[in-house]
Formats: structure tokens, sequence, C-alpha cells
């Protein structure tokens, strides 16, 4: 049997490799798993934003030429909304209801008019807004529409605290209309 002292244990390196391979690959995949659910999270966040600029942009379009600009069902807006949503396999069901501060657009001929909407109930259409613009050539401020939600995204990672807490990302589009 060989005659193990402290002095050569320590200075035998045999096997070291595999221990610093035991202690750094498990925070390396920690780190790949943090990139790819952040992105995973930056995609749906681009995703509601995008179906929520679907849906301002149809509240604004006129139904036809020649009467004047008839506002859309809200059910139109919000179908348009979770049509977009699932085509990106965003659950339209998560969406939670979230109500912006607005303001009236003063000066219009319509009034405002706010409602929700779509499977959840909680996609909110808001129509003649004054508008987060600065105004044109010191003119009257912009009217337009407001679409907004929040939908929460949750983090999986192994062995960390944000398993247990829920992002909540919102989508706030307001979108000028020429009434």
């Amino acid at each position: 049997m060989a005659n193990w002292s402290i002095k050569h244990v320590l200075s035998d390196d045999r096997a070291s490799e595999i221990a610093e391979a035991a202690l750094v690959l498990p925070l390396a995949f920690m780190v790949l798993l943090g990139i790819y659910w952040f992105g995973r999270a930056f995609n749906t966040y681009a995703t509601i934003n995008n179906a929520a600029r679907e849906g301002a942009r149809l509240a604004l379009a006129q139904s036809c030429g020649n009467c004047g600009n008839v506002a859309p069902l809200t059910t139109n807006i919000t179908n348009a909304v979770e049509q977009t949503m699932k085509a990106s396999s965003v659950d339209p069901g998560q969406v939670r209801a979230y109500t912006p501060a607005l303001n009236f657009c003063s000066g219009g001929t319509r009034a405002l008019n706010c409602s929700t909407g779509g499977a959840s109930g909680n996609i909110g259409v808001c129509t003649n807004v004054r508008l987060d613009l600065p105004p044109v050539n010191g003119g009257a401020a912009a009217c337009g529409v407001s679409v907004a939600f929040q939908y929460p995204y949750q983090f999986w990672l192994p062995f960390t605290s944000l398993n247990n807490q829920q992002i909540i990302l919102t989508a706030d589009v307001q979108m000028a209309g020429e009434y």
C-alpha cells in the first residue's frame, strides 16, 4: 500500500479537471438557460406589443370610403389582437386587464369610449384619446386610440427564486387617427 502524505495529496493534480468541470458546468448551463428564457421573454414582449399595434391599426381603419370613420366593434379589434397572439403561440387566455392613465381628447365631436373584450375580457380599447405626443406646429394635441393589456411571463430556471415570480409584460399602444 502506498504511503500517502498530506504533501503528496496536495501536490497531486490528477483528476483536477473533473472537479473543476463539476463546479463550472452547472453554472454554464444556468447561464445558457438564462439566455434562452430571457430571449423567450423578449419574444413574448415583442409579440404582445405587435398584437396591440394590430388592434390599434384596426381600430383606426375606415370601414367605408364615403361614410366617415365608423369605428369597428371592440369584438373585431380584440379578435385581431388575439389572432396575432395565437399566430406567435402566445396564449391570449392569460391576458390581464390594464388601464393606463388616459386623457380625453378635447375639441373632438366624439366622446371618450373605453371598453374591454376578448376571450379573457381583459383587452382594453379606448377611442378618442389624447395621445402623449407633442402638438405639431403649436396646434392641438393628436387624438387617437389606445389598446392596452398585460401578459404574465414565468421564468423557468432551476435552483433560483425566479421560478416563484411572474414578470408582468405590459402592452400599451397609442395610435393617432384622423377623425
